[in-house]
């Protein structure tokens, strides 16, 4: 069951890399451009949580491996 979810998610952001795509090269229609907007602000949304979620930890690096 989570294979099949995964999949459907794994879909849709292929779907919507393709309108960002098609967007970008100018005299898509309307939805594919809506498509491609809510695609975007969806990438923008999970990068900022993203880096909010690592904390200010610092550092560049990992452990030490010696």
């Amino acid at each position: 069951m989570a294979v099949v979810v995964l999949l459907g998610v794994l879909l849709l952001v292929i779907a919507g890399c393709v309108c960002v795509f098609r967007d970008a090269r100018g005299g898509a229609p309307r939805w594919v451009h809506v498509v491609a907007v809510v695609t975007i602000a969806a990438g923008e949304v999970l990068s900022r949580s993203g880096k909010r979620g690592r904390g200010s930890g610092g550092g560049g690096g990992g452990g030490d491996d010696d």
